[in-house]
């Protein structure tokens, strides 16, 4: 399977993801919480940041299903949903992952029909990757 490659400003990022940590980059200047990690600003431009807690709670944006063909080490696991979630901290913020039954989970483990938009997810921890189970009431 693919892993991510971070880069010098992602690194913390997958970081606190090894040690069951969501945590995204805030500006140390205004406080404003930015994903994808860079190192300005893009509100007040300041080259400060810092990594903030977040609840690991939002909403299924968007979502796709994979079907073959694939490449060959997800073909296997195919059809499997990729998940955008938007964070209830900051909507604007989105995150991209696999929906599933639990953590460390297969990709296939949610049936694809049972993936909704609006869904309520929250971020679990599977080898230092973020994953999404549905939030239950």
């Amino acid at each position: 399977m693919l892993r991510p490659v971070p880069d010098t400003d992602g690194a913390p990022f997958w970081e606190y993801a090894a040690q069951g940590e969501l945590r995204v980059q805030a500006c140390a200047a205004c406080g404003e919480l930015r994903f994808p990690p860079r190192p300005c600003c893009p509100h007040c431009r300041s080259f400060e940041s810092e990594w903030h807690p977040v609840s690991g709670r939002g909403r299924v944006w968007s979502y796709v299903v994979a079907h073959p063909p694939l490449l060959p080490d997800y073909a296997a696991q195919a059809p499997y949903n990729v998940v955008v979630v938007e964070l209830d901290e900051t909507p604007r913020i989105r995150l991209v992952g696999n929906l599933v039954a639990g953590a460390g989970q297969p990709l296939g483990s949610l049936p694809p029909e049972s993936v909704r938009i609006g869904a309520r997810v929250r971020a679990v921890f599977h080898d230092g990757l973020v994953q999404w189970v549905p939030e239950r009431p």
